[in-house]
C-alpha cells in the first residue's frame, strides 16, 4: 500500500465518531451485556442485527457472526470503544452498574489528565473504555518542532473513591435516559509509523500525542483524539483476518465536499474505498474498515 500523500486539507474539526459495528458471535449474551451492565437501549433492528445506545442514539451495532473466531490477543483489530458521559455523575452510573452485573469484566482506571476513565470487557472479548472529559480549559498542550501535543498520563483513579463522591441516585434511575457518544476508537495495530502514514498523512488528521512509538493519539479540531493506535499487544501484526471483533468504525462529517476531498486524498495514495457520494468506505493497512459518512450516526 502506497502511503507517500501528504495531505492538502485536514480532516474537518466539527468531525465526531458514529456507531462502532462489531462482530458478535452470541449476539443475546453481547446485546444483554450492552443493555445490563452499560445501560444502553434498543435504538433499532436493522441490518441483521441490533443498535443500541443512549437517548435514541445509536453508539455500538452488534451484528451477528455466527462461526467465526475470537481474535487473538496479538492480532491487529480493536482495543476499545470508548463511550463519553457529559458529566461525572452519569459516568460513576454507568461504572457502578457495569461493576455490580459483572466484577470480573473490569480491568481498570486511569485519570488521564485529560479525562478519567474506566475499562471493562464485554463477554466476545471487546474492550470499552467509559469515560468523562475534564473542560478543555483544563487541559495542558505542549509546542512542539512537529506541532501542539496534549499532556496525557495514566495516574490512580480509585474507583471506590470515584463513586463514593459522584454516585448519584439520579444518575442511576435516569441511565437509559442519560446522553452518551462515542467519544473514540482505540485500535490495535501492527506499526505506529505505518499508523501515521495512514491516519495523519493520507486521511488528514491531527496527531496530539506519540508515546515513544507505543502509541499514536490523533484528533479533528484540537480534540485529545478521536482516534487512538497502539502496538502493546500486536507489534509486527499484519492485515487482519475474518473474525469476530471489530466490524467497522464511522466517522461523521459535515458535508459530502468533505467526504470527496477524502476519496481524492485517497486516490492519490493509491488506496482502493468505495464512493458513493455521501459516504465514502475503505479500510487502513491492517484491514480495519472504515467508514465516512455525512451527518451519520450510525
Amino acid at each position: 500500500m502506497n502511503l507517500q500523500v501528504k495531505p492538502v486539507d485536514l480532516l474537518p474539526s466539527d468531525l465526531a465518531m458514529g456507531t462502532v459495528m462489531l462482530k458478535v458471535g452470541n449476539l443475546a449474551a453481547v446485546a444483554g451485556y450492552y443493555r445490563q451492565a452499560l445501560g444502553l437501549a434498543v435504538v433499532a433492528e436493522a441490518d441483521g442485527g441490533l443498535y443500541l445506545g443512549r437517548a435514541g442514539t445509536p453508539l455500538v451495532h452488534l451484528a451477528p457472526a455466527a462461526g467465526l473466531q475470537v481474535p487473538g490477543r496479538g492480532e491487529a483489530g480493536l482495543f476499545h470503544t470508548a463511550i463519553l458521559f457529559p458529566n461525572q455523575a452519569d459516568l460513576a452510573a454507568a461504572v457502578a452498574t457495569a461493576y455490580r452485573h459483572d466484577p470480573g469484566a473490569y480491568v481498570g482506571s486511569a485519570d488521564h489528565l485529560v479525562s478519567e476513565a474506566f475499562y471493562f470487557q464485554d463477554p466476545e472479548g471487546n474492550g470499552i473504555e467509559l469515560y468523562w472529559d475534564r473542560p478543555r480549559s483544563e487541559w495542558g498542550w505542549d509546542t512542539t518542532s512537529s506541532g501542539p501535543r496534549v499532556r496525557m498520563d495514566s495516574l490512580p483513579l480509585p474507583p471506590a473513591q470515584y463513586l463514593q463522591r459522584h454516585l448519584t441516585e439520579a444518575s442511576l434511575a435516569g441511565m437509559e435516559e442519560a446522553a452518551a457518544d462515542v467519544g473514540h476508537v482505540h485500535l490495535q495495530v501492527g506499526s505506529v509509523e505505518t499508523a501515521e502514514r495512514f491516519y495523519v498523512e493520507v486521511l488528514g488528521f491531527e496527531k496530539t500525542a506519540d508515546f515513544a512509538g507505543q502509541a499514536l493519539f490523533v484528533s479533528a479540531g484540537g480534540y485529545h483524539h478521536h482516534m487512538a493506535m497502539n502496538v502493546w499487544n500486536s507489534r509486527g501484526a499484519g492485515p487482519r483476518r475474518d473474525t469476530l471483533g471489530l466490524g467497522e468504525v464511522l466517522l461523521s462529517v459535515p458535508t459530502a465536499d468533505d467526504v470527496a476531498a477524502l476519496a481524492d486524498r485517497l486516490a492519490a495514495a493509491g488506496i482502493g474505498s468505495h464512493h458513493t457520494g455521501a459516504e465514502l468506505r475503505f479500510e487502513d493497512p491492517w484491514r480495519n474498515r472504515l467508514r465516512v459518512a455525512v451527518g451519520a450516526a450510525g
